[in-house]
Formats: C-alpha cells, structure tokens, sequence
C-alpha cells in the first residue's frame, strides 16, 4: 500500500525578469540582428573578469539559444543571458547612446558598485534576493 503525501504543494514564486531594455536598445538590437552576416537569435550578455575595476559587460551575437541562458524577451528582441552572470545583472536596464564621439550599449545595473575611469570595466556585486 502506497501513502500519498498530503503536505499542500507551494506554487512556483514567479521569477524576476533578469534585465529589461530601452527602446533605443531594442531597436539598436532590431537593427544588428537585420544586418547580421548569418542568422542570429539576439545577443548573449554576460560579465567576464578583467579591467582595471575587476569586471566588464559582454555583448556578442547569439547564433544558438543555450539550455542554460537566461531568455529575457522585451520589445521584440532577445537578450540571452550568461547564467553565470545572473545574479550581477538581476534589475539592469540596458539602453543604447550615441553621440558625435562613440555608439555603445550602457547597462544601468543596481549592483555596479563602482567603474574605472576610462568607462571600460565596473565592479559589480551579487543582487540580494528576498526569499
């Protein structure tokens, strides 16, 4: 005779969107991922070590979705996102300036502690999760 567990199940605590982008970089990501050489699913975004703060943003084209990114979905395009970098990048927003100067992808990120001079590398912490 089998006993069936009569412990109420908890329902699955809906998971925070990762990052969320602005319209001019939705559009800057629209924009490469029409002119892209081969076909691509959107950009893989994650944090290496290095620079002179410690760490850096990366951005490439992903041409493949996988098992282990982190899909963020938001005005039409695709964010893949590094699992090892989830927990730096948690409450981002990523937003495209241009002016006379350069063109990058700035990510306003709620864990930046701090960034070097030159613009190039930042310190990030984990985000808090409540729960």
């Amino acid at each position: 005779m089998t006993q069936v567990s009569s412990a109420p199940v908890k329902p699955k605590r809906p998971r925070p969107q990762v990052m969320r982008l602005t319209d001019a970089a939705a559009q800057r990501i629209t924009e490469l991922t029409q002119r892209a050489d081969s076909e691509i699913v959107g950009l893989r975004v994650g944090v290496k070590n290095g620079g002179c703060a410690g760490q850096s943003y990366t951005v490439e084209y992903a041409h493949d979705v996988r098992p282990t990114d982190e899909v963020v979905e938001d005005k039409g395009v695709k964010i893949l996102v590094d699992p090892k970098a989830v927990l730096f990048l948690l409450g981002t927003e990523m937003d495209y300036k241009a002016d006379k100067m350069q063109a990058q992808f700035v990510f306003n990120n709620p864990n930046q502690i701090s960034a070097c001079g030159c613009g190039e590398s930042v310190e990030l912490r984990p985000a808090k999760i409540d729960g």
